[in-house]
């Protein structure tokens, strides 16, 4: 879907494909976060590092 807004956005520079472009960017980076704070967490109670 992010490379589907972002292509329609080029050919058209449709400012509401821009903004959900830039919405699924902002969970993508939100998501990849968790998943570190995660594993963070993990490696932490199990006495690894």
């Amino acid at each position: 879907m992010r490379n589907f807004s972002w292509k329609y956005f080029t050919l058209t520079g449709d400012v509401e494909a821009f903004m959900l472009y830039r919405e699924m960017e902002q969970q993508a980076e939100t998501n990849a976060d968790s998943h570190d704070e995660e594993g963070e967490e993990a490696s932490e109670s199990d006495g690894t590092s």
